[in-house]
Order: structure tokens, then C-alpha cells, then sequence
């Protein structure tokens, strides 16, 4: 049964905001530098200004789509950039895409090539130069990623449209242009740049809603709101908006987020992705029959990883978790049954992912869960993950749980059926 329709675009879910009114938040607090990394910037009247040592200022939070507005004020012959899709290191132009601030009229700028001025994907595509303001004016510009689709607005005026697959075929040595999410950057030059109004929409991945409604699925998340949810009245960690159920990755009153109902067979589909970068982390390399990978000298083998980690708790227990993680084995395993060495070694087996289908960290997966008696079916991203996996001793009824496990973590397009 198809649920999910496959094209990246934005649509109006019940209780979300649409592309054309959404509900933006701010990234710049106009005060100080918080949820942002880096050297080389200060604040100076609510704005964030490039000084002379100014290189790259990134943000914590990873952003996949999105609709980015700020304005900007540029010196005579001013040079910075906004990276989109950064992964957080090396050159944003390429291991990311940077799309060029610049003051086009400048006579040192007058022999560019056309993807270097202002709007242009550097290297990529070019932009109108249109609709610039001169030198120590503000500029108001709008940024549209949604899947591989990238829009720029100067001022009212629309300077650039790009298909990012279309480019990425075009230049398959550009790292950049393969990606799909990552952080926000200003890539600096030293020159004085200043941003102020920073503010962002983020949304999800469509649903069909009328489908899954045919196919006798139910919303469990509005797309607005911890309805039907249990949680504290001052609980801020979990968010929801435009569609989006987030966590910001930090301790909270609140952590894991309990359905106030409880389910007994069922099937579960939803969306996730990581929303910030986290440390890294020596984790197991687990083989196909659930047991850990062993060195020549017994040690349990290790690789490093981002320590990203939640999951699905099903029936009202934590031992019944369907892990969304960073781990090699890859998202959909049930760490409390695989671990179990109580448990008979089929049972462990039936429980390891037979591949790990994730996306890369940042882009939306869409998981689909289907729980029958103690049998467990597992879709990750079109892959099934577990077929008919025993979880022996499950209850026959209880809560579902988004848990929380130190990540920041996404939510979105929550359904469920009673089978």
C-alpha cells in the first residue's frame, strides 16, 4: 500500500502553516551570538557583523527545507556568502553551496564570472543582478530550499530558481550539490557585512493526506500542537510547528513524549530526521545475527559515529524500541531485544536490520511500523528493514513514545491505523 507520495514539496497539512504564510522563527536574537559557532563576528546595534577576521559563523541547528529571510547590508565592495547544506567543515563554497553576498557594482567585480555575483550559486548557477541597493543600505533577501528546488528573492524580485538535481548531474565533482541538508553559514572574506532579521520556516515532507485517510489512518500529531500527548504546561523542549514535532536536543522537564492512548496491533507511519550536529562516538559494529563484531584479539570492534540516537517505543515499554540512530547497523533494530542475550539467538537475528537504508544525517527518513501480536515488520525508506520479527513477552496493549536520547531530533506527518 502506497502511503506517501515521493516528490519534496510543501503542502497545507491540517494545522500548518503553508509556504506562502508560514510561521517563521527567529535564528538571531539580535543580542548575542547564541545557536551560532564560530570567530570572526560580533553584534553591533541587533545586527550580526563581519569584522576583519571574519570567516565562517555556522549555525548549531541543521536545516533540510526551509524558507530563510533576513536582510543584509554591504560595504563598498563588500564579500561574504550564505552557505546552505554546510556540513560544518571544510570550504562552504564546495562542501557545501554557497550563495554569494556581494556588492555587484564594485569595480574590482567587474570581470567575474556570472556565477560569482550576488544570488549565484558559486560555481553553480548565476542570478539576475538585479535589485541590489547600493553600498551601506539594507537589503531584504528570501531563500527557498525546498528539496532539490532553490529559490532567491532580492527585495520583492525573484534573482535565481534552480533545480539542485538538475545541477548536481551537471557537476557530479561538486560535493556541495549532492547534499540535501546541513547547517546555515555566512562565509566570510574579512570585509564589513551585516545581517539582522534572521528568521526561518521549516517544513516537512508532503502528505498525501486524502490517501492515508482512505486507507482508514488516523493523525496522532495535528501538525500544531502536543495534543494528545502527555507532557508538562511548561514544557519548551518539544516544539510543534509548520508540521514539524521537534526536540532541541537539550535536557528538559519533558523528555520522551507518551500518546495519551494506548494501542494494541497497529501500523505506524511517520517521518524523522536529525536537526543538529552532535559529538562523536565510538560505537559496536553489529553482524547479521545480532551479536557484536570482535577484533582477532576479542574486543568488540568499533567505528566512529555522530552519538545521534532516539527511537519508537511500543506498548508502553522502552524494552520495545524501534531505534532511530547513528549506529552501522543502521536505524530500525530493537536495541532491548537484540541485547537481550536472554533471548533465543533467532529471535536477536530476526530483530538486526537486514541493511541499513537511513538517509544521510539531516534529510527526512519515513519510517513504517507494523506491530501484529508479537510480530514486527519494519519500512525504513522504501527498505524492509525486519520482516516478522518476535518480540516475545510484548504486551498486548500500551502508549507509543517519541523518545528523546540527547539528539535533536525532527517529527512530522504522524499516522497511525488499528489493525
Amino acid at each position: 500500500m502506497k502511503i506517501f507520495l515521493p516528490a519534496v514539496a510543501v503542502v497545507v497539512l491540517a494545522g500548518a502553516a503553508s509556504a506562502e504564510d508560514p510561521a517563521m522563527r527567529p535564528l538571531f536574537n539580535a543580542k548575542d551570538l547564541t545557536g551560532w559557532t564560530g570567530a570572526g563576528y560580533s553584534v553591533e546595534n541587533g545586527a550580526i557583523v563581519c569584522t576583519p577576521q571574519g570567516r565562517n559563523l555556522v549555525t548549531e541547528e541543521r536545516f533540510a527545507n526551509y524558507l530563510l529571510d533576513f536582510e543584509f547590508q554591504l560595504s563598498p565592495g563588500a564579500n561574504n556568502g550564505l552557505g546552505l547544506h554546510y556540513p560544518g567543515e571544510g570550504d562552504g563554497a564546495y562542501t557545501g553551496i554557497e550563495s554569494q553576498i556581494l556588492d555587484n557594482p564594485a569595480d574590482k567585480y567587474k570581470e567575474l564570472k556570472a556565477t560569482q555575483y550576488h544570488g549565484s550559486l558559486y560555481t553553480l548557477a548565476a542570478a539576475k543582478r538585479e535589485n541590489l541597493k547600493p553600498a551601506g543600505e539594507w537589503n531584504r533577501q528570501r531563500v527557498s530550499v525546498l528539496g532539490s528546488q532553490v529559490t532567491i528573492e532580492l527585495n520583492g524580485g525573484v534573482i535565481l530558481a534552480a533545480d539542485l538535481d538538475a545541477l548536481r548531474d551537471e557537476r557530479p565533482d561538486h560535493q556541495g550539490v549532492k547534499r540535501r541538508s546541513g547547517h546555515l553559514a555566512w562565509l566570510g572574506h574579512g570585509d564589513k557585512v551585516s545581517f539582522r532579521s534572521i528568521q526561518i520556516a521549516e517544513f516537512p515532507l508532503p502528505a498525501n493526506v486524502q490517501g492515508v485517510t482512505a486507507a482508514g489512518f488516523t493523525r496522532i500529531f495535528d501538525g500544531a500542537s502536543l495534543a494528545g500527548w502527555k507532557h508538562l504546561p511548561n514544557t519548551s523542549n518539544w516544539t510543534a510547528v509548520n508540521g514539524i514535532l521537534k526536540h532541541d536536543g537539550k535536557p528538559g522537564e519533558t523528555k520522551d513524549l507518551w500518546s495519551e492512548k494506548e494501542y494494541g496491533d497497529l501500523t505506524l507511519v511517520f517521518d524523522w530526521r536529525w536537526n543538529r550536529a552532535a559529538a562523536k562516538k565510538m560505537q559496536p559494529v553489529i553482524l547479521p545475527d545480532g551479536t557484536e563484531k570482535r577484533t582477532a584479539n576479542g574486543e568488540i570492534e568499533r567505528v566512529e559515529v555522530e552519538d545521534l540516537d532516539s527511537g519508537i517505543y511500543l506498548r508502553g515499554d522502552s524494552k520495545n524500541q524501534v531505534n532511530l540512530w547513528s549506529w552501522p547497523i543502521g536505524s530500525g533494530e530493537v536495541y532491548g531485544y537484540r541485547s537481550d542475550a536472554q533471548m533465543p539467538a533467532a529471535v536477536r537475528a530476526a530483530v538486526t536490520p537486514r541493511a541499513s537504508a537511513d538517509m544521510p544525517v539531516g534529510e527526512w527518513n519515513r519510517m513504517m511500523i507494523t506491530l501484529v501480536g508479537d510480530r514486527l515488520t519494519v519500512v525504513l525508506n522504501g527498505v524492509k528493514v525486519l520482516e516478522n520479527a518476535q518480540l516475545p513477552g510484548i504486551a498486548k496493549r500500551g502508549a507509543i513514545a517519541l523518545q528523546h536520547h540527547g539528539a535533536g531530533i525532527d517529527f512530522a506527518n504522524i499516522w497511525i491505523k488499528e489493525l
